[in-house]
């Protein structure tokens, strides 16, 4: 069985380290899982996710020249549209409600647009809360 790049299979957990931990494959040829593809949140310490003797699925990232293999956890696990879902939740609430209403989807021009407008609001209250009228942030005072 050879392994191949977007592959989803099961495997063993062989070893752990502070980096990622080394998956056993179906074949016989073992795999890292780094430890920024173990879950979708920030993962301090690998054993509170991992054990070694679990057994994974995981997705076949990468397979180099060398024989190295990259896998992951988190992208082996099937969400519906999980960029999409983020995405929302970062926008304003005004650009939120205008979406469900109309439920079409937004051209890059209006998401540009949106983006260039609230990037000019932020820096202006930025301005005004920082710099006053009597010399800036570097006045000397006495």
């Amino acid at each position: 069985m050879s392994i191949e790049v977007g592959s989803k299979l099961q495997g063993k957990v062989t070893g752990i380290t502070n980096f990622g931990a080394f998956v056993e494959l179906p074949d016989g040829s073992t795999g890292l899982v780094h430890i920024s593809e173990v879950a979708d949140n920030y993962v301090k310490d690998i054993n509170d996710h991992l054990k070694v003797g679990d057994q994974v699925e995981v997705k076949v990232l990468n397979v180099e020249k060398d024989g190295k293999i990259g896998l992951s956890i988190k992208k082996a696990k099937d969400r519906p549209e999980p960029e999409r879902r983020h995405s929302h939740s970062q926008r304003p609430r005004q650009g939120r409600a205008n979406d469900r209403n109309n439920n079409k989807p937004e051209t890059f021009e209006s998401k540009m647009a949106r983006f260039l407008k609230d990037s000019e609001d932020r820096l202006s209250s930025l301005k005004r809360n920082t710099e006053s009228k009597r010399g800036g942030r570097g006045a000397r005072r006495g």
